[in-house]
């Protein structure tokens, strides 16, 4: 009789929390369709605190996923892969841990997990659109040889850019110089200017003085020639009185 009392009474400790878990998940449900996602959520941890099982974890997992938290997502819905024994809920369970891996970036593993969910369930076409989209979006890495033909032309890139930098400074150099030069060359101009103006301007004025000379030689030539005639004129005038 002991025994059986015992036994009665986990027996009803067991269907005591069989039946709150199933009243927390059945609120969590109700709270989901309504989009109340905070309240699912409460909802179905505390039937997981009653008792653990696939669907409670799975359901958790997609309330989670709709709020963004892709990383604790993950968790979830790996927990409710391994718990549950049903084909079909572990196919789904892996499905949607490929979306949440997904959303994270991780195509890889996304394309992982829709062939484990595929595996269980083939005919499944979303699962198959996802994979491919997945696939698409994995980047192959380089092969080694294509890096190494990569390092050597940026290698070639940048001796060039270096040898076109020394010919720029040196073409540089070589145009300063000349202007240097030039510079140079105009300043002597300008400091020679102003003498050979003063030169220029002597020059003139002798020039100047001998065309004056000219010209007062040239009247006093005139001059004595008239007061010659003048004094044959007048000494010719005597004779003739």
């Amino acid at each position: 009789m002991k025994w059986i009392g015992l036994f009665l009474l986990l027996f009803l400790s067991e269907l005591a929390l069989a039946q709150k878990d199933h009243r927390y998940l059945r609120q969590g449900d109700r709270n989901y369709e309504e989009n109340d996602l905070g309240a699912a959520e409460e909802a179905y941890r505390k039937a997981l605190e009653a008792k653990e099982s696939a669907k409670g974890t799975y359901n958790l997992g997609n309330t989670i996923y709709k709020q963004g938290r892709y990383d604790e997502a993950v968790k979830h819905y790996e927990r409710a892969a391994e718990t549950t024994r049903e084909p079909q809920a572990r196919a789904h369970a892996f499905h949607n841990l490929g979306n949440a891996y997904f959303q994270q970036g991780d195509y890889a593993k996304s394309a992982e997990a829709y062939k484990n969910s595929l595996r269980l369930n083939p005919n499944d076409q979303e699962t198959k659109i996802n994979l491919a989209q997945a696939q698409r979006l994995i980047q192959p890495p380089p092969p080694e040889q294509e890096q190494q033909e990569g390092e050597s032309e940026e290698q070639n890139e940048e001796n060039q850019d270096q040898q076109q930098q020394q010919q720029d400074q040196q073409s540089s150099g070589q145009q300063q110089q000349q202007q240097n030069q030039q510079e140079q060359d105009q300043q002597q101009q300008d400091q020679q200017s102003p003498a050979e103006a003063r030169e220029e301007q002597e020059n003139l004025s002798r020039e100047e003085a001998e065309r004056l000379l000219q010209i007062m030689a040239n009247e006093e030539q005139k001059t004595m020639e008239k007061l010659r005639q003048a004094q044959s004129k007048a000494c010719n005038s005597a004779k003739d009185w």
